[in-house]
């Protein structure tokens, strides 16, 4: 991945305008990497960071049965209710406040509907390259409620599943922050570490530098990241990548 300088090198910024897009009937998905038709060879992932989509499904809509293999794919939902069944026996509802991760490992099929007939489904859904290939397909889900996320980075996944954490076969910390307006966090990265911070929704400031809802910045060299929510509040995804 290559990235234009900016006013503060080591903090680079993958606006949400310059996102891919994919449009269908029931689709609407901006992709921050490369990702199906979207091709962007700058732009091909971050690290093991490989995809971050932003799918929004109308009513009904959804991901018909399909395979993945040795992929980390971590779902997020903002809004609605999204229905997942797979090949292992899953069936479930992931709904604002979940958090599922599925190792596709040495092969898995799934499927993924909007579970509402009235209402969309806006969701995240990312995939990190695992750390091993081979592994059992696996499923995971876990209720993170705002409560818990509200103030600080609440650690969401991570390689061993501490502190109540998902578990994702890969050196990747994945945390959760709801902040109020102008509300603070901070977080260190260990040296030679690297981190992406996404935001969901509303706004933030990175070291000083400006982000919006759907924004993204990579983040190499340095020792802090200090995180400060805009006027209105922020929802963010903050990964510690090795």
């Amino acid at each position: 991945m290559t990235w234009d300088a900016g006013r503060q090198p080591h903090v680079q910024i993958r606006h949400s305008r310059d996102r891919g897009t994919s449009r269908l009937g029931w689709l609407d998905s901006r992709h921050t990497f490369s990702f199906a038709d979207y091709y962007d060879p700058e732009h091909m992932g971050f690290g093991p960071l490989r995809v971050i989509n932003e799918d929004r499904v109308a009513p009904g809509g959804g991901f018909g049965t399909h395979g993945h293999r040795d992929m980390e794919i971590i779902t997020y939902v903002l809004q609605g209710a999204l229905e997942h069944k797979d090949s292992i026996g899953t069936g479930s509802v992931i709904r604002p406040g979940d958090v599922q991760i599925m190792s596709a490992g040495t092969g898995i099929l799934h499927s993924e509907f909007n579970h509402s007939k009235d209402e969309p489904v806006h969701f995240l859904q990312i995939w990190i390259v695992p750390d091993r290939k081979g592994i059992a397909p696996r499923y995971e889900q876990k209720t993170f409620p705002e409560r818990d996320r509200r103030g600080r980075l609440l650690l969401v996944a991570s390689p061993n599943g501490r502190d109540a954490s998902l578990t994702i076969h890969q050196d990747v910390e994945l945390r959760a922050a709801v902040l109020e307006s102008g509300e603070r966090v901070e977080h260190a990265l260990k040296p030679g570490r690297k981190a992406w911070l996404q935001i969901v929704r509303g706004a933030a400031r990175l070291n000083g530098q400006a982000l919006e809802g759907g924004d993204g910045a990579a983040v190499e060299e340095e020792a802090l990241l200090a995180i400060v929510a805009g006027s209105d509040g922020g929802e963010m995804l903050l990964f510690d990548l090795p």
